[in-house]
């Protein structure tokens, strides 16, 4: 090592030199006093260490070859020490520490025969849904709250009991689920007239509407359930996520197997069943095997994050209309098919999101794809064209996106700093932004492109989730959930949904104002 790297004056010693030399040169020029320092394989050196940092190579190649080695540690002594780790932090995860062992190597199996792909699973579904925080549910004519500790807060339209206070009366303000005290609820979902409830323990509540395949309007249950139920056919399945489209109900198992109620016949998701069938089926096809972190429904299609060695990558299966379905067709999908596009475009998805005739996906870098019927504007292109296959939002290039949702025919975006932005139809004011009256004497317009929603910036808090009405027969609503919990709505709010009691002949609000719970 050379000594003048540590700021150490060089001094060179010769044999011709005698001793009388040497005490004069050290008299005139002392030499300092070196500590006794903690050494460090990184930079700080002191004389007489050798430098790492200058040879990075080594200490990865004796890293590598010490980790990949058997640990000799219970329960696996056959693994890594890096295994071992993701094992150990997958033990951490409250949907993986109660499974059984045989359930832990399926699932291990299923993500690629290793524990490191198994923590990219959980961590990515984790990221995706919100699993396990405050969330907020904007859905057609009824809202949804769940707070941090898993309390759940219903308010809105209640014709078919969908609050689950055990009346059919519409409530304004939010208010509290008494009979699920005591039960930490994890994910939440709503339909027309329909809500589901997922707990910590996998099951799932159900109540409203009884029909699991039943469309938005009209429909083919006659039983009204006011107070939340279990869903018996689900109770050898540990649910983490559930979604509602038209005419169906899907669920996400902790192993990353999607199940589907009703609309199976003709094949149109993957089982030959009769349409009115409420026993949940395994999709079938390409998904089979391969683990699923997210599902998202719109009208008549459903979308799936997989997770697999090469990356995550989106499927989708149903009606086709629009392009929604992302193949650059229109042509529906009886089974899952993978959408080729996120590849040609260079593009790992990390979130999916389904609106009523769209989608739209952001990815690891940021990036935010829109694709189906982009009328209103709703896919951020500029225009009201469709896009049969994923494209990229050009206008939204120098924002690092995190989260994105889809209503019918409108889209939120959320960056990294909390910013939100959105564009599409105006209708109900669900847009966020200031009031407009066009030449017609319009007061909401249609948004093209991206623009930042001032009315959510002037809160100074960060914004975290979007939730907004997926529905083509209820004016739209939405919520803002920032990081601190708590919750402000804007839009549509007829029947009580915004949690704001509206006066006079108030029918929704333009800009957000805070809603009386705290979900922090």
């Amino acid at each position: 090592m050379d000594a003048t790297t540590s700021g150490t004056p060089t001094i060179q010693y010769h044999s011709n030199i005698n001793d009388q030399t040497i005490t004069a040169i050290v008299v005139a020029t002392p030499l300092p006093t070196f500590q006794r320092q903690q050494r460090h394989c990184l930079g700080n050196s002191t004389p007489g260490e050798f430098p790492l940092s200058a040879k990075p190579a080594i200490v990865l190649h004796v890293t590598c070859s010490f980790f990949r080695k058997p640990a000799n540690y219970a329960p696996d002594f056959a693994l890594s020490l890096c295994e071992l780790a993701a094992f150990d932090m997958c033990m951490k995860r409250a949907i993986f520490k109660p499974m059984t062992t045989e359930e832990m190597q399926d699932l291990k199996q299923r993500c690629g025969g290793s524990w490191k792909l198994v923590l990219r699973y959980l961590l990515a579904g984790e990221a995706c849904c919100r699993r396990e925080k405050s969330q907020a549910i904007a859905g057609p004519g009824h809202s949804i709250g769940v707070t941090s500790k898993g309390n759940v807060y219903s308010f809105g339209s209640n014709s078919s009991g969908q609050l689950g206070h055990g009346t059919t009366e519409e409530e304004w303000r939010p208010r509290p689920i008494r009979t699920l005290q005591g039960i930490r609820i994890i994910q939440a979902t709503a339909g027309a007239g329909r809500t589901m409830l997922i707990t910590d323990s996998g099951r799932v509540y159900a109540f409203g509407k009884d029909s699991f395949g039943e469309a938005e309007y009209g429909g083919q249950g006659s039983k009204t359930v006011t107070t939340p139920q279990l869903v018996e056919s689900l109770k050898n399945i540990f649910v983490v996520q559930a979604t509602i489209g038209n005419f169906f109900t899907a669920v996400l198992s902790r192993e990353g197997r999607v199940y589907t109620f009703s609309w199976g016949s003709d094949g149109k998701l993957g089982h030959h069943t009769d349409s009115n069938d409420t026993e949940p089926r395994p999709l079938l096809g390409a998904l089979e095997d391969i683990p699923v972190v997210q599902i998202a429904a719109g009208y008549c299609y459903l979308l799936c994050l997989a997770c697999q060695p090469s990356g995550m990558s989106v499927y989708s299966v149903g009606c086709g209309l629009g392009g929604k379905l992302g193949h650059g067709t229109r042509t529906d999908e009886k089974f899952p098919r993978l959408i080729e596009q996120f590849q040609t475009l260079n593009l790992q998805p990390m979130v999916v999101a389904a609106g009523a005739w769209h989608a739209a996906v952001v990815g690891r870098d940021g990036r935010v794809c829109t694709w189906g019927w982009g009328r209103y504007g709703c896919l951020g292109h500029g225009n009201e064209e469709c896009e049969a296959a994923p494209k990229v939002v050009e206008a939204l290039n120098n924002v690092k996106a995190v989260h994105v949702a889809t209503g019918d025919y409108t889209t939120f975006v959320v960056s990294e700093e909390g910013d939100v932005y959105s564009f599409g139809c105006g209708e109900s004011a669900s847009l966020g932004h200031n009031a407009v009256i066009d030449e017609q004497g319009n007061r909401h317009v249609n948004v093209l492109n991206p623009e930042l929603v001032t009315s959510l910036k002037q809160i100074n808090e960060r914004v975290v989730q979007i939730s907004l009405t997926n529905s083509i027969y209820w004016n739209a609503h939405t919520f803002a959930l920032t990081e601190s919990g708590k919750l402000y709505s804007f839009g549509a709010g007829d029947k009580g949904q915004l949690g704001i009691e509206l006066v006079a002949n108030q029918t929704e609000r333009v800009n957000p104002e805070r809603v009386d719970i705290d979900l922090g």
